[in-house]
């Protein structure tokens, strides 16, 4: 089947999953396609393992997609990029300490606990896995996704600044996670000589894909400050996420830091200073239905991706027991720097809780666990990786508003007593 072949047959997935899921369930959109085509999927390789053959095809087409691949190099630039696009750099500059902490440390410091929690936990259930494996584990499943609750944290009336952390802390940590996930797997199989060359490596690709982001967002300002044509700016704003992106992926650079830093300042000092009105319209309409198609796919993949998984009971066991794990290592990933700034700004009581459970993980969980090599751990930290991101996007995803509710209503009544 050809990559045409392959595109044609998700895209017609999602829309009708997406029809399905808006005439009968009305499930927020990502989730509810998540939902319907695992259960789909879930059905169909039972049925297969059963011995009905007619699903044989199913299970081809889904294991010949390189889920790894089209989300780390083709998807995610572009969401990174459209999700940017939307934010206020001055609000952002407010935040600017909370969420550079909770997108360095933060990360770090999930990752680290997720590790070596997940190190015991295997050890107990008779998996022989070495730590730096567990610690990689962390890194997969550290990294947040603001793509499936940005609009329920809204519906939810979260306070603004508070939606800038959450939203803000989202676009760096996916940077940060994939770099550390790269160098965390250097260092499990070799390919990096030391930890202090790890740390230097990590050092030079966030803060070189920062700077490339800025670079090529200044360039494309110029560009779109000397023309007024929607059709030539939305194709200069394309040409940034596409030819940026592999340029920083040639250049050693993350990428998606990159994407990030050209959206903002495309987003913030482009549309202000070098955007007509109609093209801001066309422009933000153009990018807002991207994202909805890229996101659509996306999550219909991480649903049909249940194929690659060992559905073995000790192995989804095991993934099912990491699931307190990831939780504690999100509440102390972000209560500690939310902890250490209390004495220097006010945050609200539920700051902590919030987070903790908005913090959903997604395609990029999946898509790392999948791009580890061929090894002795791989089904095992697969399996429990998808098992944490189905339960992060389904039970997180469903609950997130009506307990960011309660917390608020809470808040607000004893503000009022």
């Amino acid at each position: 089947m050809s990559e045409f072949d392959t595109i044609a047959v998700l895209t017609t997935m999602a829309a009708l999953f997406a029809w399905v899921n808006y005439r009968f369930f009305r499930l927020p959109t990502t989730i509810g396609l998540m939902v319907i085509s695992l259960v789909l999927s879930v059905a169909l390789v039972v049925l297969g393992r059963a011995g009905a053959g007619w699903v044989d095809p199913f299970v081809q087409f889904v294991a010949a997609i390189d889920f790894d691949e089209a989300v780390l190099d083709g998807m995610l630039g572009a969401l990174l990029f459209a999700g940017a696009l939307h934010v206020s750099i001055d609000d952002l500059v407010r935040q600017k300490g909370v969420i550079a902490l909770l997108a360095t440390v933060g990360v770090m410091t999930s990752t680290t606990l997720v590790g070596v929690l997940t190190w015991l936990l295997f050890g107990w259930l008779g998996f022989a896995v070495p730590l730096i494996f567990c610690l990689l584990f962390g890194a997969i499943v550290s990294p947040t996704d603001p793509i499936a609750v940005g609009a329920i944290l809204k519906r939810a009336g979260v306070p603004g600044a508070l939606f800038t952390k959450i939203t803000g802390e989202s676009l760096f940590n996916d940077g940060v996670g994939v770099v550390l996930f790269l160098l965390l797997l250097g260092l499990a199989t070799g390919g990096a000589t030391s930890a202090a060359g790890a740390l230097e490596l990590f050092a030079i690709e966030v803060f070189g894909g920062l700077v490339f982001g800025a670079v090529i967002g200044w360039l494309a300002f110029q560009l779109l400050r000397s023309v007024d044509s929607y059709s030539v700016e939305i194709l200069l704003t394309l040409a940034v996420v596409t030819g940026g992106y592999a340029l920083a992926g040639h250049l050693h650079l993350s990428g998606p830091l990159a994407m990030v830093v050209a959206g903002l300042l495309l987003g913030n000092r482009g549309r202000a200073l070098a955007m007509s009105e109609t093209t801001r319209d066309r422009l933000d309409n153009f990018w807002e239905l991207i994202d909805e198609i890229l996101n659509a796919i996306l999550f219909v993949l991480i649903g049909v991706e249940v194929v690659a998984v060992d559905l073995g009971p000790s192995v989804l066991f095991a993934g099912a027991l990491t699931i307190p794990i990831v939780l504690f290592a999100r509440w102390a990933s972000v209560g500690l720097p939310v902890t250490a700034l209390r004495v220097v700004r006010e945050f609200s009581p539920h700051t902590t809780t919030v987070l903790t459970w908005s913090g959903l993980k997604g395609g990029i969980s999946v898509a790392l666990a999948l791009s580890l090599p061929p090894g002795p751990y791989r089904e095992l930290i697969v399996t429990a990786a998808y098992v944490v991101v189905c339960f992060s996007i389904i039970v997180q995803g469903l609950t997130v508003e009506p307990v960011v509710r309660r917390l608020l209503a809470s808040e607000r009544a004893h503000h009022v007593s």
